[in-house]
């Protein structure tokens, strides 16, 4: 019995007054957050829990948002991973809405009859198109949910059709994909202006993207994947020379995965299962550092323990991983401590191990312009999203009719074993394109819980995301709060290309000398990457921390 229900037998004026303050004290609302890649994205999240959503409606919110206000990065024409934690559960389930291959695609499809892989059919256009998972994700996210779709997805919808104004970024990203944006006369008509790249403030509006998610709002996935979206969807990509067909798209199932879970030190980390190599990589590499006695912020040393952990997972990501519902991925192996163990058995402290001496690769296997968000709402449910059309724009094409922009995430398979793909990493037969078959992805959407706070975190960033998530969890481990984990200088390796590639605020002279003096190449990035979105939440308080990553245009909002 609390101490107003000790107190309700006396009813005296004072004790009924001071009975109430107490009463409206302990029942204020706990805070939410919102942290995103853009500012309507996260106003939206905070104004559906404003509106009695929860955090899983929140997401329909954000994903659609970022569908329509940055189509360079992710939309309802690709696909990506929802992590979610069900706080009167203890819950946490994955979400893979990956786009599948068409049941049409086959592993040489990209080939040349010289056997070269034509990188413009992998990522431009028709050719290059998975089916999308994120029209089935907001379906099954509204049944986590509290709000009807029609709901959730009214600011999207309000955004798709009166518009909103183009920033510097986007002006930068057309730029970047011009020539393959103005291919396609449906693409220029809605994302340049008059075929050119749109001035800073200019309106753009896409009432056909409004009608689609309209359709998405009023019949769940059946507005996409059947009638008349599925339709036009089809018949432009069989205009534009693809393979797509209405089965591909009646067939599309989201499927509700159990996410990698270990352990390192005293925290508990989650985060996304394959056709995610993140976690699994994530795991291999936190083993490692475990065999190592790895120590944050030692220098030269920490540095070299990091990226001889990087190099190995990153091989076994090459020779391993694939979609497991087509290939047999040793997970339980992979990671093991013991196998980390024996990962290290030629690791050196002073001498940096070339890759190339590294077991020899059976054969040789990312979206940079992806996006992400963390959501953490006020009976501590919690969301960590990364979603991807890929490669900036995708594959450039919008499908007549239906404002929908496709993905290119095909070209994330092994088109060809031994050749990298737009993101330099090389893939095995694991990865090998099969119709149906989930591509093999880097998104790692993640939870981080140690006794006193938990973390939701994650980025874009291709190839790199799993390495920024490393060096993320290791500064919040630290002790870092989420402005200085999503600020920190990044560096990365993969295995191949053998280099670690750095931001030019992440080693100073002397980190840089000691490193070459080990054996390392190192590779100057001409720009800072990736784009972090975190918040913190102590576990008793209820206390959350958000920020977005000063790289990029996003914003995190705490409500309180």
């Amino acid at each position: 019995m609390n101490f107003c229900e000790n107190h309700w037998l006396k009813p005296q004026l004072v004790g009924v007054f001071l009975c109430l303050l107490l009463s409206s004290a302990t029942t204020l609302a706990a805070p939410s957050a919102v942290a995103s890649a853009h500012p309507l994205a996260t106003r939206a999240g905070i104004q559906i829990m404003q509106q009695g959503g929860n955090a899983f409606d929140a997401a329909i919110a954000v994903t659609t948002v970022l569908a329509v206000v940055e189509p360079y990065s992710s939309g309802i024409g690709g696909g990506g991973f929802y992590l979610l934690h069900q706080q009167a559960k203890k819950r946490q389930i994955m979400l893979d809405a990956r786009e599948r291959a068409p049941l049409k695609a086959h592993r040489d499809m990209y080939l040349d009859a010289e056997g070269k892989v034509d990188h413009d059919l992998s990522m431009n256009g028709a050719t290059s198109a998975g089916i999308p998972g994120i029209p089935a994700a907001l379906e099954h996210l509204a049944a986590y949910g509290r709000l009807p779709l029609h709901k959730s997805m009214a600011p999207a919808i309000k955004h798709a059709r009166q518009g909103f104004e183009v920033d510097d970024y986007y002006r930068r990203m057309a730029g970047f994909r011009l020539e393959v944006l103005q291919r396609y006369a449906s693409t220029r008509r809605v994302l340049l202006d008059d075929g050119e790249i749109p001035r800073s403030g200019f309106l753009l509006r896409q009432p056909d993207l409004a009608v689609t998610l309209e359709a998405i709002a009023e019949q769940g996935k059946a507005g996409f994947y059947q009638g008349p979206v599925a339709q036009k969807l089809v018949d432009a990509v069989l205009d534009n020379g693809g393979i797509w067909s209405l089965q591909d798209l009646n067939q599309y199932q989201l499927i509700e995965r159990e996410p990698i879970r270990f352990r390192f030190r005293d925290a508990e980390i989650v985060a996304a299962a394959l056709p995610s190599s993140g976690g699994l990589v994530l795991a291999s590499i936190f083993n490692m550092l475990e065999e190592l006695g790895y120590r944050h912020g030692a220098g030269v040393d920490s540095v070299h323990q990091l990226v001889e952990a990087m190099r190995r997972a990153y091989r076994d990501r090459a020779e391993y991983m694939g979609d497991m519902d087509y290939v047999d991925v040793p997970v339980d192996r992979l990671s093991a401590r013991a196998y980390a163990a024996s990962l290290l058995t030629d690791y050196s402290a002073q001498k940096a191990t070339p890759s190339a001496e590294l077991r020899a690769i059976a054969s040789d296997q990312g979206g940079n312009d992806t996006t992400h968000f963390s959501i953490v709402d006020a009976d501590g449910n919690m969301v960590a999203a990364t979603l991807s059309v890929n490669y900036p724009f995708g594959s450039g094409l919008i499908a007549r009719g239906t404002g929908v922009l496709l993905n290119d995430e095909m070209d994330d398979f092994s088109a060809s074993p031994g050749v990298p793909n737009a993101y330099g990493l090389l893939g095995s037969d694991a990865n090998a394109i099969s119709p149906g078959k989930r591509m093999l992805s880097s998104m790692t959407p993640a939870f981080v819980r140690t006794p006193r706070q938990t973390l939701v975190s994650g980025t874009p960033g291709g190839s790199r995301i799993i390495t920024m998530q490393l060096l993320g969890i290791l500064e919040f481990l630290a002790g870092a709060d989420a402005e200085a984990i999503v600020s920190q200088p990044r560096f990365h390796h993969q295995y191949f290309p053998d280099s670690i590639s750095y931001e030019d605020n992440a080693f100073d002279d002397a980190m840089q000398q000691g490193l070459q003096a080990r054996g390392h190449e190192l590779k100057l990035m001409s720009y800072r990457y990736g784009n972090m979105h975190s918040i913190i939440r102590q576990n008793g308080s209820g206390e959350l921390d958000a920020a977005s990553d000063p790289r990029g245009i996003g914003q995190a909002i705490v409500d309180e």
